[in-house]
Parts: C-alpha cells; structure tokens; sequence
C-alpha cells in the first residue's frame, strides 16, 4: 500500500514511519523543513518538504505521491506549555485541524486515495456524571475556553473526515500520548513540572484521564490502513484512572516527590474554568470500539506498568 503521511517530522513519526516500511508499506512522508526530510529519508520513507496551509502544493505532492491511503497526524503544539506558548499553538493547531484537514482532504480525493486516517483526541469530551467516554458522548463545544476551541476544531476535523466523499474516513481520539518524545517523557513538559512539584492533585483526585503509548497510538493508525468503517473510535489503554493514582505513581517513577493537594477552587481562579474541568471532572474514554472493529489490543494495557518501564 502506498501511504501519504502528514505529520511524519512530528512525536509520533520516528515511531509510525520505519514501521510503516517494515510492514511492506511504500511510505511518502511529509514534514514542513529541509533540516527533518533527511531523517524520513534515514526512517526509509521519500521525504517531501510541504505546509499543509499551502492548497496548491500540497496538492501537488499528494497527486505525485499517488497513495492508496493518506495519515493526518499533523498538529502545531509546542514542546513547552507556558500559557503563551499553548495560546498560539492551540490556534495554529485549529487552524491544522479546519483549513488544513479540508486541504488535504481535498488532495487525497484529487489523487485517487481511498482512506484518510486522522488524529483526534478522547478528553475533548464535556462533563458526564459516572461511566467513561464513548464515541456517542457530545465533546465540549460549548464549555469555557480555550477547551470549546479546541473541542470545536476537533468537531470539525472528525466533520470533514467522516463526510469525505469518496474516502473512508475513519478519526482515531487518542487518550493522552506518553513515552519517547511526549510531554511525559522523562526529558519532557510535566516531567519537568512534577519535578518541581507543579503537578498536584486536586480536590479529591477523582478526575479519571485515559493514556496510551506512542507504540499503540503507531498500532492503532496502521490497523485503521485497512479496518474499521468511516467514524470516530476512541484509542487508549485499558485503564483509566484518577488522578489520585495515577499523578504519584507517574512522580514515583521520576523519583520526584510526591506531589501536593491543592482545592479546586485554587486551580479555578489560577488557571481557569478549563483546566479546573480537566484536573476534577474529567473522565476516562472507553476503547472498546477500536477493540471490536480496529483489532487494536494495546501492547502497553497499562499506564501502571508503561510509566515504570519508560521513566524508571
């Protein structure tokens, strides 16, 4: 199969691409800069330098690429999170996920692709009393910002793919990325954070967040190549957990301290109603879908032992 993959020079092409190739897959990789094509190259892909922004480029390299399927795992986030820098990279990731989804929707159609793989995300959901996350719950357009941004360039982004015509579209709501590379790897953002005991738990820990392993993430986008039908699946590992567990575990394996406890009201007036959402109400998402259609077992069913073993 030939792939067009956009979003290769990102967190998850070192992992995605060489098994892509190894997999038998003819690989046409595309990255924004001249400085990260020759890695792709190195990974055994064909590297091509293009900006999902430009219609008539990208247009252009996808039609030369003639690929049978097309990955969009582009996104525009920063490697830290500061406010500021999290403000312009979530608007530039929207602007990815509307103007540059419908672009590259555009060239796979014009190329003769018949599948586009997309990345989503599973905590862009809303409020919801008990249970997890599944694909039939509303994400949380309507909430305060900037999460009804994002969750409203996440609808559109799944919109666009699941109601391309001529094309399977199938979008894959990842839980929360970690190990090489991520913001939770050992060099990385909240490593950084718990570190300097910045990561508490708050309230009553109760939030339930939902991980997965780049490994599974790359798992689960080759399996989507050639299974499931058009729609949204929910990726993540089998275990959902507070925070109350899974925050001093993640410090534990650091060998940071333990983090503090800090009221939810404090997180509120500091960082916000959003974050607020996300560190007390959160809930975890439910993979049975992509376990039932995709075929996708997580080799990491658990952020317990994926945490031990990558940071420790």
């Amino acid at each position: 199969m030939r792939i067009f993959f956009a979003g290769a020079s990102g967190v998850i092409g070192p992992v995605l691409t060489p098994r892509l190739v190894e997999a038998g897959h003819e690989v046409v990789a595309m990255t924004r800069t001249e400085a990260k094509a020759e890695r792709l190259a190195a990974d055994g892909a064909e590297p091509v330098v293009c900006n999902v922004l430009d219609a008539d480029a990208l247009r252009d390299a996808v039609v030369a690429a003639r690929p049978d399927a097309v990955i969009h795992h582009l996104t525009d986030l920063p490697q830290q999170m500061t406010p500021d820098q999290m403000k312009s990279g979530l608007e530039a990731t929207n602007r990815v996920r509307t103007k540059g989804t419908a672009n590259l929707i555009a060239a796979a159609r014009a190329a003769g692709a018949r599948r586009i793989v997309a990345q989503s995300v599973a905590f862009a959901y809303g409020p919801k009393a008990t249970g997890l996350y599944d694909e039939s719950d509303p994400l949380y357009v309507d909430g305060p910002a900037p999460g009804a941004e994002t969750a409203a360039g996440v609808a559109e982004l799944e919109r666009q793919v699941t109601n391309a015509d001529g094309l399977e579209g199938l979008a894959l709501r990842f839980g929360f990325w970690y190990g090489p590379r991520t913001a939770y790897a050992s060099d990385g953002y909240f490593a950084g954070e718990i570190r300097k005991r910045r990561l508490p738990i708050v309230g009553d820990g109760s939030a339930v967040w939902s991980f997965v392993h780049v490994d599974d993430v790359a798992a689960a986008t080759i399996a989507a190549l050639d299974r499931g039908a058009t729609g949204v699946y929910n990726v993540t590992d089998d275990d959902p957990a507070p925070a109350r567990e899974w925050i001093p575990a993640y410090a534990e394996a650091l060998g940071a301290k333990r983090p503090r406890r800090v009221p939810v009201f404090v997180v509120r007036m500091v960082a916000g109603r959003y974050a607020a959402f996300l560190a007390s109400e959160l809930r975890g998402a439910s993979n049975a879908k992509a376990k039932r259609e995709l075929g996708f077992g997580p080799r990491w069913p658990s952020w317990r032992r994926g945490f031990a073993e990558a940071l420790g």
